[in-house]
């Protein structure tokens, strides 16, 4: 070959979250939460400054006085490359790793300069993911149950056979209860809920939102 092949930044990305999960690994089961938090962002960051690229983290690790790796408006990779917007969480689900649980994981997003969606100081955010099949049926501002029949219809299933997962929380006792009445059946999760939002968009996880 006369010329260097291009680089492929999304398997470069993968080895970001693969330092960041192997950085965590060792406190897997141990109890400190923190102490694993802090080894997955210390191994993403000495990987994103290896990736082609021109990021700026847009959602991170909270602002640089409070967090010294991967705050929003850090500047990462090695300045080479596309100009992106880019959304971290070394370890998401710091107390499942704690404790041992599965579902804990590495997460990173990217998207071109100036199209990520920044939710500034929100604390809490409605949020709904399906697989392909519902995708077109969702609408997160329809009611609860008006998703779960819809997501249904699109399925060629009853509402009874639909397994929604949601964060067991105080603030979720109205949504549980109205995704009862309508006949979904409710997986509750401690933490985390990315990897449950994963699991809707694949096939034969038995979790449909």
């Amino acid at each position: 070959m006369s010329e260097a092949p291009d680089r492929n930044l999304a398997l470069e990305i993968v080895r970001v979250t693969e330092a960041a999960a192997m950085g965590a690994a060792r406190w897997v089961g141990r109890g400190d939460k923190e102490a694993a938090d802090q080894a997955a962002v210390d191994g993403m960051r000495l990987m994103l400054d290896t990736v082609a690229m021109n990021g700026v983290v847009v959602i991170g690790e909270g602002e640089k006085d409070k967090a010294p790796m991967l705050y929003n408006g850090e500047q990462v990779g090695n300045g080479v490359g596309p100009d992106v917007d880019v959304a971290v969480d070394p370890l998401e689900g710091t107390r499942l790793a704690a404790n041992g649980a599965p579902n804990a994981i590495a997460v990173i997003a990217l998207a071109e300069r100036g199209t990520m969606f920044f939710p500034g100081a929100a604390v809490y955010m409605d949020k709904i993911a399906v697989g392909a099949e519902g995708a077109d049926a969702i609408d997160i501002n329809r009611s609860p149950a008006e998703n779960v029949r819809r997501v249904a219809e699109a399925k060629g299933v009853r509402p009874q056979d639909i397994a929604v997962v949601v964060l067991d929380r105080d603030r979720h006792e109205s949504l549980v209860a109205e995704l009862r009445e309508v006949g979904a059946k409710v997986r509750l999760i401690t933490d985390g809920d990315v990897a449950p939002a994963i699991a809707a968009a694949r096939e034969g996880t038995g979790v449909e939102c």
